[in-house]
């Protein structure tokens, strides 16, 4: 009773809202709750246990409405992403207890530097569209909110142990004291995971750390949380070619093929990240609460090329003289380094009484990123020093915002949010182009609006919101006089959801009205590399229905489906002329967003045959994505059905409290399939000469796993 006190600050749990009621106070303040006319799915840490094998998280949200995911090794380990409406990874915000986690500059989160984070994971929640103000990236399609910070009241420990295909190996320990006289925790987790890919030589070493402590008394909560990870793996971000995957040869890899023979065996990607987590939460009374969070996250790293017949002058070098010959050329192995800096503070006050919730938040961030490349060997010699670039940016975001959920009848709730955002950005130089000097700043107002209806199991609501969005770091290397615009959002949501005992159903609309939304077009930059313009106009409009039913007590059956309209208005697309030189243009109206799919399904069917025992046939289907903004044929992804299957065995014997032996096999019909491609096309012998690559998936593939909790 004590502990359910401090881990949440409401009166008493609100009505059919346990899952919000049941977060910590940090976590809520950017959460969507039960009665909030906000598009979401709620994930429970019972649910991640039944799949959480060694694939990323990614791959644990498969199942969720409108949700495309993709791996570069092709098997769900290591670099993973993740589209949720079409919409990519740089465009969805992720918080880890409130705290922001997308790279401040890229605006990618990349999960790959937080490995087994799903073994602390305690609860998640997604929200599509706008969603709530949050901290951190904008949210321009969708919001992940993970959650850790639960309070464990009793001593626990565990063992999990996976092994799969492609040699995969997943091991974690995990660890806790539960209370402490009344006011102490301490949680821990050990987790590696190993695996050499399903792509030729695309392995992944990857390891972690968990640790968090916290002190309690009646009306305080103190917590400290270290994780840390770091991964190894061997680049397979190119994808094979069309004539490849023809050929069936689905396992090539370029990555370091350019060195003569055998290819280079450290072509990799190395990174260590590091985040220091303090909160402090302070319940005045049971209705009002304050709390505040101050972090800090580490990273650093680097990936090793190896590249032939370079010439010494593009690194800044002389060239070596040898016997009187002057050398122009050598091959070269170089790593590209990232020194990063992100700290900054989260805070929210929270007023909930009788039909009242009120939330006013914000947060201040600061990122510091170093990028510099070093050069570590040459073949015919190094003349010089081994940097050849070293420059430095700056951003720092700051928002405060305003959140009322206000019950105005029995049946009736209303919802207001407001949030101000400002940005400012100071890049000193590019690796292309040392000299371009950027100092930017943005200013958002990003108002949310709705209502909720609620009654006798009926759940419906309507929303508009609004969000602005800046561009990532590399969209201001187009050019002193080509510097994109921010992009904006208008967004509606309605939905309706019918809740009964042995079934329930639901059904959302939306249309997101995109305006300046940035692109790539084929256009270059100043220094000749391909970057993102802002097209005028784009929609995505789309219908999310989702259900399950319990007919009799062994047998259940889930499931969802979203059909969507995602256009660009109009498109101008720049193709390299190698006949006549410069670019041809072409224009297009009304034509598809790329990988954005028509038609996304999953569903479920989940077997009891016996106590303690479940089977689970889960099925995803992804119609043809395109791969540029053309709408062309010649350049899409095919459409693709799997079919996965999992066993759930769970016992209780002797010191332990639970033990679940589980089996997932992927991919049980070895349907051969992409999910993720980029194009290239250039114009020779009067002809558009098409170039797509494709990231193949595995065929059918297993993991085993065993969990015991003491």
């Amino acid at each position: 009773m004590m502990s359910c006190f401090f881990v949440f600050s409401q009166e008493k749990p609100a009505e059919k809202d346990s899952f919000y009621s049941l977060s910590p106070v940090e976590v809520k303040a950017v959460r969507a709750a039960e009665r909030a006319p906000v598009t979401k799915t709620n994930i429970s840490k019972k649910d991640l246990e039944k799949q959480n094998l060694g694939q990323d998280i990614p791959f644990l949200l498969n199942q969720t409405p409108s949700v495309v995911i993709n791996s570069d090794a092709g098997n769900g380990v290591g670099y993973t992403a993740i589209r949720i409406r079409g919409t990519d990874g740089t465009r969805i915000n992720v918080t880890l207890n409130g705290i922001p986690y997308n790279d401040a500059e890229s605006q990618q989160t990349y999960f790959v530097d937080l490995p087994d984070f799903a073994s602390s994971v305690s609860s998640i929640q997604i929200q599509r569209g706008v969603g709530s103000s949050s901290n951190g990236a904008g949210a321009f399609g969708a919001t992940i909110n993970l959650s850790t910070n639960e309070i464990n009241p009793k001593p626990y420990s565990e063992i999990n142990n996976s092994i799969g295909s492609f040699n995969t190996w997943k091991n974690t320990l995990k660890a806790g004291t539960g209370l402490i006289g009344k006011h102490f925790t301490f949680d821990v987790r050990l987790s590696n995971i190993t695996s050499d890919g399903f792509i030729d030589r695309a392995f992944s070493k990857l390891r972690s750390l968990y640790f968090s402590s916290s002190y309690i008394n009646k009306n305080n909560i103190l917590r400290f949380n270290l994780f840390k990870g770091y991964e190894r793996t061997y680049q397979a971000w190119y994808g094979i070619s069309q004539t490849d995957l023809e050929m069936g040869n689905r396992r090539v890899n370029y990555a370091g093929t350019e060195k003569p023979g055998t290819p280079y065996s450290n072509e990799t990607d190395n990174y260590w990240q590091d985040h220091y987590q303090l909160f402090f939460t302070h319940h005045f009374n049971t209705h009002l609460s304050f709390n505040t969070a101050v972090f800090f996250t580490k990273g650093k790293g680097y990936y090793e090329e190896y590249r032939a017949g370079q010439s010494y002058s593009d690194y800044n070098l002389p060239p070596p003289i040898v016997a009187n010959d002057t050398i122009l050329t050598s091959d070269f192995v170089r790593q590209l380094w990232l020194n990063n800096n992100f700290y900054g503070d989260i805070f929210s006050l929270q007023y909930q009484k009788g039909k009242t919730e009120f939330t006013f938040g914000g947060a201040y961030t600061k990122y510091e990123g170093d990028h510099y490349g070093k050069l570590i060997w040459a073949e015919n010699g190094l003349t010089g020093p081994g940097t050849w670039y070293d420059n430095h940016a700056f951003k720092t975001d700051g928002n405060v915002y305003a959140k009322l959920l206000q019950k105005l009848t029995d049946k009736w709730s209303g919802y207001i949010d407001l949030q101000y955002r400002h940005v400012n950005y100071d890049i000193n130089g590019f690796d292309d182009n040392p000299a371009l000097l950027i100092k930017t700043s943005y200013n958002f107002f990003n108002p949310k609006i709705g209502v909720s209806y609620s009654l006798n199991g009926w759940n419906g609501y309507l929303s508009y919101s609004v969000a602005g969005k800046e561009p990532n770091r590399d969209d201001f290397e187009a050019g002193k006089n080509r510097q994109p615009k921010f992009e904006q959002l208008n967004d509606v949501e309605a939905g309706i959801e019918k809740r009964k005992s042995k079934y329930n159903w639901g059904a959302t609309v939306y249309y997101m009205k995109y305006k300046d939304q940035l692109v790539l077009t084929g256009q270059i930059n100043d220094v000749g590399a391909y970057t993102r313009t802002n097209t005028p106009r784009s929609d995505r409009m789309g219908i999310e229905l989702q259900g399950g039913a319990t007919p009799i007590h062994w047998f259940k059956v889930t499931g969802n489906l979203s059909f969507s309209k995602n256009k660009i208005q109009h498109f101008t697309e720049y193709i390299d002329d190698y006949d006549n030189g410069g670019q041809k243009v072409i224009n297009y109206s009304s034509t598809d967003i790329t990988l954005s799919p028509h038609m996304v399904g999953a569903g479920a069917l989940h077997f009891y045959p016996f106590k303690n025992f479940e089977f689970i046939l889960a099925g995803k289907y992804v119609s043809k994505q395109y791969l540029d903004n053309t709408e062309n044929e010649g350049r899409k992804l095919d459409p693709y059905y799997v079919e996965d299957a999992n066993v759930v065995y769970s016992f209780h014997r002797g010191p332990l409290k639970e033990a679940n032996i589980m089996l997932q096999v992927n991919n049980i019909f070895n349907k051969k399939y992409e999910p993720n491609g980029y194009t290239y096309n250039y114009i020779s012998g009067g002809a558009i000469v098409v170039n797509n690559y494709y990231f193949p998936m595995a065929g059918t593939n297993f993991m085993t796993g065993i969990n015991l909790k003491f």
